[in-house]
């Protein structure tokens, strides 16, 4: 993180920030050269970068398909854009958009972890 040159670094920082201050439970590590989020021992949501003028977090279910039989997650903030069955993704477009959402993404992300922890 050090060395990433991003437009909205200091937003990514404090998005990671409140995560992780949020669970101490939840862990991070690297991922797709972006900081991932782990719970259990499964990445469970991975930053995603690129492009340079925004960034998404994604949210899934660990590296590997995992069958989605019986998998239902409800979306009370309205931030996640489905993907598929069991992967979403929340787009940050920024600083402004940032401040208004970080607070339920928090808790999105919190709901999440446990949500997938099985």
């Amino acid at each position: 993180m050090a060395a990433l040159e991003h437009p909205l670094k200091a937003e990514i920082d404090a998005v990671r920030a409140a995560i992780l201050a949020s669970d101490k439970t939840i862990t991070e590590r690297i991922k797709w050269k972006a900081p991932s989020f782990v719970h259990a021992g499964d990445d469970r949501v991975t930053f995603r970068l690129a492009p340079k003028g925004i960034f998404q977090l994604i949210f899934h279910r660990g590296a590997k398909v995992k069958d989605t039989t019986g998998f239902k997650f409800e979306d009370d903030s309205g931030l996640l854009e489905w993907l598929a069955a069991d992967r979403a993704v929340v787009t940050l477009q920024d600083a402004k958009d940032v401040k208004a959402k970080k607070a339920a993404l928090v808790k999105l992300v919190g709901r999440w972890m446990k949500a997938t922890a099985t």
